[in-house]
């Protein structure tokens, strides 16, 4: 008698949609040890995703090689359609993955200050990479996405401020 898989179904479907997922992938939302999701720019490469972070470059607040991370990636319309823990890890500027993965993150970069060498030069100095790839199964996929819109007020920050009324240089009269 074959043995029986320990897997349930909804983990051998997802699998395949996760790697197809990280392929189309251009934005990730990265939540860091049960903290709220960022979004992020990524690059793709062999099934696993790449982002820099640093001065100049966005936030990746609080991630770490060896820190808890899950990746949500959304579809073409914007749902949300698989949501997986990663394993982090940090692209050493002095190692052979450098050489190969930072050129490619730099070229696809929108609006580099700088040609893709220079940003190379810059990352390795001040920045770093990130290498963010499936660790297990994905936590959410298919009919364990929840049906509500899970969103959230925004968060406080110090680049708000109140809104002030138009000016205006008459008195409008209404009849």
């Amino acid at each position: 008698m074959p043995e029986q898989s320990a897997v349930p179904p909804l983990v051998e479907k997802s699998v395949p949609l996760v790697e197809e997922a990280v392929k189309k992938a251009s934005v990730a939302w990265v939540s860091v040890d049960g903290a709220p999701a960022r979004a992020l720019w990524c690059l793709p490469v062999d099934g696993v995703l790449y982002l820099i972070d640093g001065p100049g470059e966005q936030s990746a607040a609080g991630l770490a090689a060896g820190v808890p991370a899950a990746v949500t990636l959304r579809g073409d319309h914007g749902g949300r359609i698989v949501t997986w823990p990663a394993t982090v890890t940090l692209v050493e500027p002095a190692g052979e993955q450098w050489e190969s993965i930072a050129p490619q993150v730099a070229a696809k970069r929108l609006n580099a200050p700088g040609s893709p060498a220079d940003l190379v030069q810059r990352w390795s100095t001040e920045c770093r990479l990130f290498r963010l790839a499936p660790a297990d199964a994905p936590v959410t996929a298919g009919a364990a996405l929840p049906d509500g819109s899970l969103a959230a007020p925004p968060r406080p920050t110090t680049a708000t401020r109140p809104t002030r009324r138009p000016f205006r240089l008459h008195r409008v009269r209404r009849r």
